[in-house]
């Protein structure tokens, strides 16, 4: 049997900085097969950097996606931030992409992981900007209403923004770009993310 896994998002899913198997959806898909061995996982990656939530509205519906996916998972809002998007575009357009997302996981809303967005605020990049802090509150803000849009819709929600949060005390959690995420960094979002995955996989 072939378990199909799609990834959604923008730079934090592509794993900008960082090899093709050091990014999570990679990192996942190799966790899941060392423990499922008797499956095939087949990884689809929708994601580039810079995508904001528009972004990747386009892609998916351009990319013609069959609802085949036993696991989804969505990341996506940093480049509306960072984009100084208006924040009402994010509030009408995260849900949409969630109901993508759903459609495209066999129309199972427990098949999908939604993750929190990075905090960028806590690299070399982010520190050379004049006030770190008011894009931690914006993230904030940001994660504040996928959270609870995911709540109130009972889809599961993982918190990976304090991971990220350590980024200065713990320079290997940061790519050489001074920006992303690294591989170490993805292993820590991975091990958050795994037992849910095993858990939908099971179901």
């Amino acid at each position: 049997e072939t378990i199909n896994y799609l990834a959604l998002g923008d730079s934090y899913t592509i794993g900008e900085s960082v090899c093709e198997t050091c990014r999570f959806p990679e990192q996942l898909k190799s966790a899941l097969k060392n423990i499922n061995l008797q499956n095939n996982f087949s990884l689809e990656i929708i994601a580039r950097t810079g995508w904001t939530t528009s972004n990747l509205i386009s892609a998916i519906d351009n990319n013609n996606l069959s609802s085949k996916y036993d696991l989804v998972t969505l990341l996506i809002g940093v480049n509306n931030q960072y984009q100084g998007r208006d924040f009402s575009i994010y509030e009408k357009e995260f849900p949409q992409l969630v109901a993508k997302a759903i459609s495209l996981a066999k129309g199972d809303k427990t098949k999908l992981i939604v993750v929190s967005i990075p905090d960028y605020a806590y690299t070399p990049f982010g520190q050379s900007y004049d006030n770190p802090t008011s894009i931690s509150t914006e993230i904030n803000r940001y994660n504040a209403f996928a959270k609870s849009y995911c709540e109130a819709n009972s889809i599961l929600f993982i918190n990976i923004t304090d991971i990220t949060r350590q980024g200065l005390n713990n320079t290997s959690l940061v790519a050489n770009d001074g920006l992303h995420p690294s591989k170490d960094a993805y292993a820590l979002f991975v091990q958050q993310l795994l037992p849910k995955a095993v858990a939908i996989l099971k179901n």
